[in-house]
């Protein structure tokens, strides 16, 4: 590369990774304070918690259905504003407005059709923001614009946090047209500035449109990673859905852990988690550095370990202390695996046509992980008692950790740099 393409280079990676960020920054805001508020507008019409769980279960799982085949289509879409803008210019202020409309449904029918249209728009772009990453950037710097990304998201939960402490209680309605108004404005600079038929993979998906009639369904992706004889790209989905598991469980899971075995309040137990936020955010950046160094999926591994043996040891002294600081230790770990995880997909995707499938089936196993985790490591609850959770949750790591030992494995073998 030229001295002059380098920093042009860098400057683009720099913006893309801003806009890209921006995206995923109003869309999380949505879903953060969705998660934090629906809840109780449910519960003034229905008495039952399981019920209610399940209701709040259906954006995961219309997402397993909508997303992979979202991403397919626009895989596949070529207009002269690209393939990806297309749909969040669409997609991104319809969810707006339907989030605006959610506090306004006074009957149980009316609240229930509204998030269940309010789910299926916000999982149709859900996975098209973050697949103009590897639309525009390089393979070995997409993990530091990655971070980035997953930075911004994870300071959607503190804007959820102030948005409901200072608007919800007098201002209920009003409180849900913040971060709607959030996503419009992202979606207006992000539409302004972005074209995403100028980056590298949109033209390489139009070079390889004139070498090949149709383009590949969407089963027959599905076929080619299922009988792949590499098994690689399986056992990284399969991976992300373990893992995915552990981290929901240690979410989902820590306030009746913290009510339970560490004696606290409903509201301290609910408290505890903010330091490992911190340190998550703070480990990201590093993460996708060192991944640099010596591998990604050596990063995954470690990092899965870290998080494993920190919550094993946890078990070790129950105490608000001692779980707070294993938790900072786990969450630092864990950046390791969230960082890198969806740039090895990236990395192993076959083509430049099907950036936005393999960013679908990342998003896809981590939400059906996030469905599935809390209820398995529940049932391992109920059998060890919540004394031993973390210990629990630490066992679900160790497979996921198995499964990325056997993707290094395999790279090894085909001396491919993961």
């Amino acid at each position: 590369m030229s001295s002059l393409a380098a920093p042009t280079e860098r400057r683009l990676t720099r913006r893309i990774t801003f806009f890209v960020a921006l995206a995923v920054f109003a869309q999380e805001a949505t879903w953060d304070f969705y998660d934090a508020q629906v809840p109780p507008l449910l519960r003034e019409h229905i008495a039952s918690t399981a019920i209610v769980g399940l209701l709040m279960g259906m954006d995961n799982l219309l997402g397993i259905f909508v997303q992979p085949w979202i991403a397919h289509r626009s895989d596949n879409t070529r207009t002269r504003w690209g393939r990806r803008i297309p749909y969040l210019a669409v997609g991104m202020p319809l969810a707006a407005l339907l989030f605006t409309l959610i506090p306004l449904a006074t009957a149980l029918p009316a609240l229930i059709a509204i998030i269940f249209v309010y789910s299926l728009v916000g999982n149709s772009f859900k996975p098209i923001a973050q697949a103009l990453l590897p639309d525009f950037i390089e393979p070995e710097r997409r993990g530091r614009a990655n971070a980035v990304v997953k930075i911004a998201s994870g300071l959607t939960v503190v804007v959820s946090a102030l948005i409901s402490a200072v608007l919800v209680d007098d201002h209920p309605k009003l409180a849900f047209t913040v971060p709607a108004l959030l996503m419009l404005t992202c979606t207006a600079v992000l539409v302004l500035r972005v074209r995403d038929n100028t980056s590298r993979a949109y033209q390489l998906a139009l070079t390889e449109d004139a070498a090949q009639e149709s383009p590949q369904r969407l089963r027959d992706l599905a076929r080619d990673i299922l009988r792949d004889r590499d098994r690689s790209r399986l056992l990284v989905v399969t991976a992300v859905l373990l893992f995915a598991s552990a981290w929901f469980s240690s979410r989902s899971l820590f306030t009746p852990y913290g009510m339970e075995t560490l004696g606290l309040s409903r509201g301290e137990a609910g408290s505890l988690t903010f330091p490992s936020g911190i340190a998550f955010l703070t480990a990201a950046y590093p993460a996708a550095l060192l991944a640099e160094r010596i591998g990604r999926i050596r990063t995954m591994t470690i990092g899965m370990t870290v998080f494993g043996t920190s919550l094993g040891l946890g078990t070790l002294v129950p105490t608000p202390v001692v779980t707070v600081v294993s938790f900072c230790v786990a969450a630092a770990g864990a950046s390791g695996f969230l960082i890198n995880a969806a740039v090895v997909l990236w990395n192993l995707a076959p083509s430049a046509r099907v950036i936005g499938v393999y960013t679908g089936l990342y998003t896809v196993s981590w939400a059906a992980g996030g469905f599935i985790g809390p209820g398995v490591v529940g049932a391992m609850v109920d059998i060890t008692g919540w004394r031993y959770m973390l210990l629990d949750i630490a066992i679900v790591t160790a497979l996921a950790t198995a499964v990325i030992l056997r993707v290094a494995v395999l790279s090894r073998r085909r001396s491919i740099s993961l």
